[in-house]
């Protein structure tokens, strides 16, 4: 029998930090099988618009071999493909942005760039992080004059995903997003420059309407906490790119696109155990740009302080835990890079094509054939469509003469 890690760097941790001794034991025992997507639901199904860029140059077969993708990177730079790429892009963005009017009455920019964070809410996925980045935004446009905002990148910032029912913490997190939402999209310094949306109610069934329409999408979990991630693999292939740690299966999306393709930041796994052993004793000068935004939420000026002050009390450096005080400068970095790589707009449609054309090996039919092979010992078989008999009772011949009669 064996066991395995869901991505590279999971299984590593598994291996050195879980189960050491195990390993050492049966060093043949723990493998990885890397988690994979369904291209027939997150692509096909999700994103007509952009399935059917790639039927009419592949033909229908690609979704069951995503590895013919590869063949259309070459075109990453023409103008013909380029605007087909870019409207499918569009109608995508449209299609959200119609979703969200109608059901939450916010008019979103569909010229901006769209921001995603959609995962499940927890300290470690860090959406905190990325709120903090908000009001820092938020700040920086209000204290801009308007020729300085005119330089600025409009910016749609999306969250969306559910809290376990008991966990205080993610439920305190909501809450500061929704009091920043509510503020920021109030702020007429900030209209068509910058709007926060949190999508409540989150499931499946909104994440094949949310995630073909982004153009970056957060991934920002502390480093060694997050065991893969699939909504990584679900956004490149529909063509958005990354801002996010070096963790989960963030590491073999960077190896597979180019690293050049994601906005990286952050302490490594290595470097946050080592960071946690000695938070105690360090004192570091907190980024004043971050003592600006905690100054702000402690002001109230985006709801109750004392519904976000257990948040911030945990940003001090000895009970940073999570790593978000020490990774806001380099994560402010990483999206600074994004917005001045996203105004070159034949660029970022190389980068996501390229990137989204890139992902053959997180397709499910590849993690399911390793995991036949190498964890469940099985052999595959090839697949035959069953043949359906058309009962007797319900043969024409014996139904009026195949009229329109009944059942005989």
């Amino acid at each position: 029998h064996v066991v395995n890690g869901v991505a590279e760097i999971h299984t590593a941790l598994v291996k050195t930090r879980l189960f050491p001794d195990f390993h050492a034991m049966f060093p043949d025992r723990i493998k990885n099988v890397t988690n994979g997507v369904t291209p027939r639901r997150w692509i096909l199904q999700a994103n007509p618009a952009l399935s059917a860029i790639y039927t009419s140059f592949l033909g229908p077969g690609w979704v069951n071999d995503l590895r013919r993708l590869e063949t259309l990177k070459p075109l990453a730079n023409d103008p013909s493909f380029q605007r087909q790429w870019i409207e499918a892009k569009r109608a995508n963005k449209t299609r959200l942005a119609q979703w969200v009017k109608r059901n939450m009455g916010i008019d979103m920019n569909v010229n901006a760039i769209f921001d995603m964070q959609v995962k499940r809410i927890h300290e470690y996925k860090r959406q905190l992080l990325n709120v903090l980045s908000m009001v820092h935004r938020y700040a920086v446009i209000a204290s801009s004059s308007a020729e300085q905002r005119r330089a600025m990148t409009p910016r749609v910032c999306i969250i969306a995903g559910k809290a376990a029912p008991g966990y205080e913490v993610a439920k305190r997190i909501i809450q500061l997003a929704c009091g920043v939402s509510k503020v920021v999209n109030a702020d007429a310094r900030c209209a068509n420059l910058l709007q926060v949306v949190f999508i409540p109610n989150f499931n499946v069934s909104l994440a094949e309407l949310i995630m073909p329409a982004s153009d970056i999408s957060q991934h920002i979990s502390t480093a060694g906490m997050e065991a893969s991630g699939t909504g990584n693999m679900k956004f490149v292939m529909n063509g958005g790119l990354i801002v996010g740690t070096m963790d989960g299966a963030n590491i073999e999306i960077a190896r597979a696109i180019g690293t050049k393709s994601m906005f990286s930041f952050g302490a490594s796994a290595d470097e946050v155990a080592a960071l946690r052993r000695t938070m105690h004793q360090r004192q570091p000068v907190m980024d004043e740009r971050l003592a600006r935004v905690i100054g702000m939420i402690r002001a109230g000026v985006f709801g109750l302080p004392e519904d976000s002050a257990a948040l911030l009390d945990n940003l001090e450096s000895s009970k940073d835990f999570y790593m978000i005080a020490h990774d806001f400068p380099s994560y402010l970095e990483a999206l600074d890079t994004a917005d001045a790589a996203y105004r070159d707009k034949v660029g970022w449609t190389a980068k996501t094509v390229k990137a989204a054309c890139s992902m053959w090996a997180f397709s499910s039919d590849r993690t399911i054939k390793e995991y036949a092979r190498d964890v469940w010992g099985m052999e595959p078989m090839p697949f035959k469509p069953p043949h359906h008999v058309t009962p007797a009772h319900q043969h024409p011949s014996r139904a009026g003469g195949g009229g329109g009669g009944g059942n005989g």
